[in-house]
């Protein structure tokens, strides 16, 4: 493993690690998904170390559970397609988010402009490829004209909103409480329960990540200091384990062992258990607090981190995409010979967002300033 880097990596270095980091993660565990770390062993001929084939092969177009979808030779999945669309969102309002701009902004986006869908291979809607958790905002906002702030009640209550909410901290970055108040306002209109709070709680992640001098402990803490219910009980729980552990392959049983009582799916990940994804103040999602974990154990390295989420099987692509913008964020170097190989597999520009990203986050810290400073004349002109 390799050493954090010190803290004077640079804010463009940050944004561009994170999402780089959260899409490769994002395609090294899409051909794995929804399997368990024996499985996996079994497929593969041994533990994954990098881009893999589809599941099924040359079958992947009619093989059920993941068809008509080419998961694997580096695509990219709904994780990254939504991150991206949060980007634009971002480009296009260039201020902070709220539920209402998903409403105005991410909806139309998801279903009027087509785009290059790298597990179709063919250009389409991102509407006909993100999963039901995503079309239910298409459904409330557009469709049934729901109050934006509230349109996440009675979705599934998964990782839909948390898997794209790196951007949120990264607009954010050094300011893991402003992110978490964010990323809650917007995933109110796609998440509620420990799904609305996953996402505030992986935005304050990526921003901590991003301040000089983090490490996996200082995320961890940061984490810890804003989560609540069961998402804070599930990090405490999951990371204490994984502080134990010097390598994925020793951490991969106790880590899924320290999440269960939190995770609401049960043992079969293709079999979902009664009380799957349902609210509750006493659960949380899995991908979260696993992929904090795969952080600690890597100790912030960002190849370790996201091969251990991608062996852990499950909802890999996203504990990957998670555990990627994490260990992007603090500074770890993405290996290029993967991140290569991902855009051109995917027809992708995996730069351009993270340069967009860039420039929007500083006009936005300028605004804030600009805000901070009016609202300090007016109250000391109050005699405050």
């Amino acid at each position: 493993m390799t050493p954090i880097p010190d803290e004077s990596v640079p804010l463009d270095e940050r944004i561009t690690g994170a999402l780089v980091g959260a899409a490769v993660g994002d395609a090294l565990g899409g051909p794995v998904e929804g399997h368990s770390p024996e499985q996996i062993v079994e497929r593969h001929g041994g533990r994954v170390h990098g881009i893999v084939g589809p599941w099924h092969g040359d079958a992947w177009r009619t093989a059920r559970p993941v068809a008509p979808y080419h998961k694997g030779d580096g695509h990219v999945t709904d994780d990254t397609l939504m991150t991206h669309a949060l980007v634009r969102v971002y480009a296009a309002v260039r201020d902070h988010l709220d539920a209402y701009a998903i409403a105005e902004h991410l909806v139309p986006d998801l279903m009027s402009n087509p785009r290059w869908i790298p597990e179709l291979e063919a250009e389409a809607l991102p509407l006909h490829r993100v999963f039901l958790a995503e079309k239910w905002l298409v459904t409330r906002l557009h469709y049934a004209h729901a109050d934006p702030r509230e349109a996440g009640v009675g979705n599934i209550v998964n990782c839909g909103a948390a898997m794209y909410t790196a951007p949120v901290g990264l607009v954010n970055a050094a300011n893991p409480e402003g992110a978490y108040a964010e990323a809650l306002d917007l995933a109110g209109a796609h998440q509620s329960s420990y799904g609305r709070e996953a996402a505030g709680v992986l935005a304050a992640a990526v921003a901590a990540a991003c301040a000089p001098g983090a490490t996996p402990d200082s995320v961890v803490a940061a984490c810890l200091s804003l989560a609540k219910d069961g998402t804070r009980a599930a990090i405490e729980t999951v990371c204490d384990a994984a502080s134990r552990y010097p390598d994925f392959e020793s951490a991969l049983r106790p880590l899924r062992e320290a999440v269960a009582p939190y995770d609401t799916v049960g043992p079969d990940y293709r079999a979902p258990s009664l009380g799957a994804r349902r609210p509750s103040r006493l659960h949380a999602i899995e991908e979260l607090p696993v992929a904090l974990g795969m952080v600690v154990v890597a100790r912030g390295d960002y190849r370790h981190a996201v091969l251990g989420s991608v062996n852990y099987g499950r909802d890999c692509d996203s504990i990957a995409t998670m555990a990627g913008a994490i260990t992007g964020a603090l500074g770890s170097q993405v290996p290029s010979d993967w991140a290569k190989a991902v855009a051109e597999a995917s027809r992708l520009d995996l730069h351009t967002p993270a340069r967009t990203l860039t420039e929007v986050t500083r006009e936005i810290f300028a605004r804030d300033v600009r805000r901070r400073r009016s609202h300090e004349a007016a109250f000391a002109a109050l005699g405050g």
